[in-house]
């Protein structure tokens, strides 16, 4: 927390938050515009907030976009606003899904965490049935991992694993993983409380989720996993509201069982 203290203690580096705040994964151009500051110090301040986990910097083609990461926030508040004033502060929550938003056509969900591990191993755990069941529980994905291969996923926790039309995209050990998303099924019908109609709407959607592996900035903390989920419909979509609270969870889970179980 003290890095994101120093990082939050700078008036220029707010207002770059301020402004991903405003409208999630822009160019280092893009965010210079109008600012009384060099391209070389807007750098500098970014990599700051890198450091302090507070921005995310993702890679699409030659573009560099940077996406504000709302988590340390939560986790300041959750400290001590959330601790006293659990009760009255709500309205924290409707900051943390204002910080998420994102506009429609970029990636709606972005998330970095360090792994002390190899870039090998964590490949290893997002693709192998033995690390998968330990953090997705009865609903581990299977597959063979192979571009253009189908991606199977159980409807019902422990069940049979079906063909719900997900593809691998792309493939490459210890850098990449990328495959499209299912649709909404029935269960998450009940499940986020939605209408028939709400339901039938929303369940032609289809997005897609990309795991990047990097070497971390500091090589003690491991490999930098980088999580974007994205093609979403609009920043209401039901699924995006669903998943993104699980990749957090799934991440956090995977980081303890990697660095509690060294290769």
């Amino acid at each position: 927390m003290d890095d994101v203290f120093r990082a939050l203690a700078d008036g220029s580096r707010r207002e770059l938050l301020d402004r991903l705040n405003e409208r999630n994964g822009q160019t280092l151009r893009e965010l210079c515009a109008g600012l009384e500051m060099s391209r070389q110090a807007v750098s500098k301040h970014l990599a700051v907030l890198e450091s302090a986990g507070l921005v995310t910097a993702v890679r699409h083609g030659r573009e560099k976009l940077h996406y504000l990461n709302p988590v340390p926030i939560h986790d300041l508040a959750d400290r001590w606003i959330g601790r006293y004033e659990r009760g009255r502060l709500t309205a924290l929550s409707a900051l943390r899904q204002a910080l998420e938003g994102n506009s429609v056509n970029k990636p709606a969900f972005v998330y970095t965490i360090y792994i002390d591990t190899t870039a090998e191993r964590l490949y290893e755990a997002l693709t192998t049935p033995e690390f998968l069941k330990q953090y997705h529980g009865g609903w581990a994905p299977r597959s063979d991992w192979q571009a253009g291969s189908t991606v199977y996923w159980p409807t019902e926790e422990n069940g049979e694993p079906q063909d719900l039309g997900q593809r691998v995209l792309v493939a490459e050990p210890g850098k990449r993983l990328v495959y499209t998303w299912h649709t909404l099924q029935p269960m998450h019908q009940e499940m986020l409380g939605m209408s028939d109609a709400e339901f039938e709407a929303a369940r032609t959607e289809r997005s897609q989720v990309a795991f990047d592996i990097e070497p971390a900035e500091i090589p003690q903390l491991g490999v930098k996993l980088t999580i974007t989920h994205d093609g979403f419909d609009s920043p209401e979509s039901k699924m995006l509201e669903s998943v993104s609270g699980g990749w957090i969870m799934l991440a956090s889970q995977l980081k303890s069982i990697l660095e509690r179980q060294p290769a």
